[in-house]
């Protein structure tokens, strides 16, 4: 009897591919379980078995696989159930999800080598380049291509490989390595031949000449009688006071033996040493209620204002499912919350929270991987962004979405675009698991659930310890400038309530939406500014490092001194970001310490520890940042927040410029007076009437939610009805505006006027690709599953014209 397995390979192709096995692989190998397999002519990559089988592919002629990579399962049954409902509805292909679930230390693809050839070939007949090459072979037995590409200093060097092997002064294989290595620890004990009191007595008499030598038994000898435990090199050479190369010598002469434990990379030290803290009468409520509606619904929203203290009522549910022997998964938007969520977790839970993020290394995601598959001690909680819902989970019981109105839990580039939050909806449902979404500004869709009784619902509506919501003002920064109270980008109003904030020993917090130090840099005399080469855009200029620089591509270049266009000197900065008000703030108050928080400062690995930690311990006054501020942190000596534009949000071209705007806004707000006293937020506008702004002053979220709800009803955007943004990119302008237009002609054909476009976004080039939008809405009554159906059999035809294949289209389901 044959025997076939079909396998999911982590490349974008709509179906699974089917490989040939021998019974005895058939017997051995189980669904989840990785192999390297051949595919088209000569890479190897790596698959997951998906069902293991007796029926041979009717297409082509199945092959064999190159090799079995796992002794058991590193994928389980549900998260393959979780991989095939992600690919169906944000129309993708399993190859997309498996890239996006895997770390990528699990993926290993085939690495071209290049080898010489045995044979002597006449140099003479090589190129310069060539010979380069083929020198360096003579001094190593195979370079790969990175190799080449730095020893030629060229991006693509297979032209160069080509002719070589035309020449037969080379050949190509490909070769499969592993990209996990497991980091091994070096301990040492005393040999077994000095186990005896008189042997041991010699052997420290011999040592007498070298006094280094008899100091590290002596103190292997004292640590062990403390510790029992095994003993590190490194804690060995420490305690010892010597260096490494003693205790080397000590293994050389065969008196101590050296062997390696395998361990993780990231640990907890410390000790689980408190207990969770006694909830007050508003948060028994909410837990009693969450209870009781976790009877009715699998799904909860808790609505809880700022500084409510919704994260104690998620440790007393997580104390209870733990209690249950069931795994916990928490999800956060951003990892500057990790930071100061693990202290707080770990302090009541120790060791049994694992974390699992995108700045961790691929080797220490394995780690965690492995953690939860085993069902660990150590994974029992797993405290992680967006990514973390494809670990592979036992026995779920809960999961908790803080802040689940974050747009960071969308994934936008690339496949798959998923949204964790409705993904961890379905994840719970596999898992038979409940899930509590909270958040201080729900969003639109989340509340409009609740409200429909597809979610229970409960809220906390008074802060922790009784203290008053913030007072909000709003300052008319237009008002201001007619009267010239503003200094630079301060109102007199702001550095007023700075300068008595500072004075009675508090911190503030200054809110810009905008990284860099002015978004636009202009020619006073022809009104000319760099825009980047790229992208329809202009570049930011970043003093710091004295560049003009691309938000979209990366590109960056000089400041230039003078104007490109036509020679003037005189060059100006049109609005500001983060950058400048760091240093506007630093000239207003040189006696206090000013630090800045965004993606230019929070780049390292520790990056958002280091600035969270520091304004904690109040080594810094003043914090200025983007939106990273408003995620849920908790600093408890902030008292006044400054909004320094509150405009640009606003005017933002989105049909959910309102709602994030309302959301950013209470969010960076409730991150003042967590205490005792009461905060105070300013929010400099030119426009203070605008209804959003209004709302937010009041802190009143109903309010804002009727609103907005009447407008998408009206303009029939979602909740009300669904979306699919289907984007078209190329190189060409003409070319994508052919295409948008056939692509929408055939879309108005099926869905006639639900579909909007094509349109131009307001970037209309990123990266040298012209982009086009269309929207295809879905009414209510509408088939999900059709609609997309549909889509996918104008796509395929689309795919089918000549001229259109090069052009890329991108299918997001629920682009919000």
């Amino acid at each position: 009897m044959l025997y076939f397995i079909d396998v999911i390979i982590p490349v974008p192709l709509q179906k699974l591919f089917t490989y040939s096995i021998t019974a005895a692989e058939a017997n051995f190998l189980k669904i989840g379980m990785r192999v390297a397999v051949p595919f088209g002519k000569s890479k190897i990559y790596t698959g997951i078995v998906t069902k293991i089988h007796n029926e041979a592919p009717i297409a082509y002629e199945a092959k064999d696989i190159h090799q079995i990579l796992d002794d058991g399962p590193i994928v389980n049954e549900k998260q393959l159930q979780l991989w095939e409902w992600i690919a169906n509805y944000y129309m993708c292909t399993l190859g997309d999800v498996m890239r996006a679930a895997l770390p990528s230390a699990f993926v290993l693809e085939s690495e071209t080598i290049i080898i010489k050839n045995s044979k002597e070939i006449d140099e003479g007949i090589l190129k310069d380049d060539e010979f380069l090459v083929y020198e360096a072979l003579q001094h190593q037995s195979s370079l790969k291509i990175h190799d080449i590409s730095n020893i030629l200093d060229k991006k693509n060097v297979l032209p160069v490989i080509q002719r070589l092997i035309e020449k037969e002064a080379i050949s190509v294989e490909e070769e499969v390595y592993e990209k996990y290595k497991p980091k091994l620890v070096r301990y040492v004990k005393l040999h077994a031949n000095y186990a005896s009191e008189t042997a041991l007595q010699n052997l420290l008499d011999d040592l007498n000449r070298a006094p280094k030598q008899h100091q590290v038994i002596l103190t292997l000898f004292s640590v062990s009688a403390i510790t029992k435990k095994p003993i590190k090199v490194a804690d060995l050479a420490k305690e010892s006071d010597t260096s490494p190369a003693i205790i080397k010598s000590l293994i050389d002469k065969g008196i101590l033996e050296e062997y390696f434990i395998q361990t993780d990379r990231v640990q907890f030290s410390g000790d689980d040493n408190e207990d969770s803290k006694n909830l007050n009468e508003y948060q028994n409520t909410a837990l009693t209620e969450i209870k009781a509606a976790f009877k009715e619904q699998s799904v909860v929203l808790l609505h809880g204002v700022t500084s409510s203290g919704k994260t104690e009522v998620y440790v007393k549910l997580i104390e209870e499912v733990l209690s249950r022997g069931k795994q916990v998964l928490y999800l956060l938007p951003e990892i500057a919350l990790t930071a100061q969520l693990i202290t707080r977790l770990q302090n009541y839970f120790g060791e049994q929270v694992a974390v699992f993020h995108s700045k961790y290394s691929s080797h220490e995601r394995v780690e965690v991987w492995n953690n939860v598959l085993n069902n660990s001690a150590k994974a029992q909680i797993v405290l992680g962004a967006r990514s973390s819902i494809f670990l592979p989970f036992e026995s779920l019981g809960l999961i908790i979405v803080d802040e689940e109105h974050e747009t960071s839990f969308k994934q936008f580039d690339p496949a798959p675009r998923y949204h964790a939050r409705d993904t961890s909806v379905v994840l719970a449902h596999i898992h038979q698991a409940i899930i509590l979404l909270g958040s201080a500004t729900p969003s639109l869709e989340s509340y409009f659930n609740a409200k429909q009784n597809k979610y229970g619902f409960v809220e906390i509506l008074k802060r922790y310890n009784d203290v008053l919501m913030p007072e909000i003002e709003l300052v008319d920064i237009k008002e201001k400038q007619k009267k010239k109270l503003m200094k630079g980008h301060f109102s007199d109003r702001l550095l007023e309530e700075m300068t008595e904030t500072l004075r009675e020993g508090h911190q503030i917090i200054l809110f810009q939406n905008r990284r860099g130090f002015s978004p636009i840099v202009e020619c006073n005399t022809c009104g000319h500014s760099p825009q980047c080469p790229n992208c329809d855009v202009s570049l930011t200029y970043h003093q710091y490092r004295d560049q003009l620089r691309c938000h979209y591509c990366g590109f960056s270049e000089v400041m230039r001194k003078t104007c490109s266009a036509c020679g003037s000197p005189e060059l100006d900065n049109k609005g500001f970001g983060t950058e400048q008000i760091e240093g506007e703030v630093k000239l207003l108050f040189p006696d206090y310490k000013v630090a800045r928080m965004d993606l230019d400062t929070t780049r390292g690995k520790y990056g958002y520890e280091k600035i969270i930690t520091a304004l904690e311990q109040q080594e810094i006054d003043i914090l200025v940042g983007t939106q990273m501020l408003t995620k849920g942190l908790d600093f408890r000596n902030v008292k006044l927040v400054g909004i320094m534009n509150a405009d640009n949000m606003l005017n933002f071209p989105d049909f959910r410029a309102h709602e994030r705007s309302f959301q950013l806004m209470l969010q960076v707000s409730g991150r003042a007076g967590r205490t005792e006293e009461r905060g105070k937020v300013l929010i400099q506008t030119y426009n203070p009437y605008h209804n959003i702004l209004q709302q937010v002053s009041t802190n009143n979220y109903i309010d804002m939610y009727n609103e907005q709800m009447n407008d998408r009803y009206n303009f029939k955007y979602p909740p009300i009805y669904k979306q699919i943004k289907i984007t078209l990119k190329h190189k060409e302008y003409n070319r994508v505006e052919t295409a948008s237009n056939w692509y929408a002609k055939s879309l108005r054909n099926v869905f006639g006027d639900y579909i909007l476009g094509p349109e131009s976004p307001p970037i209309a080039r990123i990266r040298n690709q012209f982009h086009k939008n269309i929207l295809v809405k879905i009414p209510k009554k509408q088939s999900l599953g059709k609609t997309k159906e549909a889509i996918i059999k104008i796509n395929n035809s689309f795919m089918s014209v000549k001229d259109f294949r090069s052009v890329k289209v991108i299918l997001n389901v629920d682009n919000f």
